[in-house]
């Protein structure tokens, strides 16, 4: 039994309910500060599963509607895996290499109150290159999972629908 085009879509939601679940659950259940990046990619995470949503809200019956959709699906997703790719990149260099994630301690020095620029620099917002795993993979290698994942959904659920749902239902 072959799913439909649309109900692809519907396992896409699902999946990103999933990861902003789990993204917010390492927040505040495990105590995990997100860095600028992994916030990056929890917005990722939200705008793939809201276009694939915003997909279903449409008739996709012929191939150019579900390419179409499948390419919108394809826009946050691999932007996601763009920024995923980057922070583990940052997460593997020396401690030595590691750019700075966020403004720099001269530009809060400038800028912010004393007691903001000490929470910040006590909480470690901005710290890309710190390697926090769960389930022993770091989160950016979920995130990357995840919008591989995503990608290969929805060009696999377009060809399908391509060769037998021509009504995509």
């Amino acid at each position: 039994m072959r799913l439909t085009y649309k109900k692809y879509l519907v396992i896409v939601v699902l999946l990103a309910l999933i990861a902003t679940g789990g993204s917010f659950f390492s927040q505040y259940v495990l105590r995990l500060t997100p860095c600028p990046l992994c916030i990056f990619q929890r917005v990722a995470v939200m705008a793939t599963g809201a276009v694939a949503l915003l997909c279903l809200a449409f008739r996709l019956w012929s191939p150019i509607t579900r390419f179409v959709a499948s390419f919108l699906v394809s826009v946050p997703a691999v932007f996601g895996l763009g920024v995923a790719l980057r922070h583990l990149y940052i997460q593997s260099l020396p401690p030595d290499k590691v750019p700075a994630c966020g403004p720099g301690l001269n530009f809060m020095v400038k800028t912010l109150p004393f007691s903001e620029i000490l929470s910040k620099v006590l909480l470690g917002s901005g710290e890309c290159a710190q390697v926090e795993k769960v389930l022993f993979l770091p989160i950016p290698a979920w995130s990357l999972l995840f919008f591989s994942a995503i990608l290969f959904i929805v060009w696999y659920a377009f060809m399908q629908s391509r060769n037998s749902h021509p009504f995509g239902y």
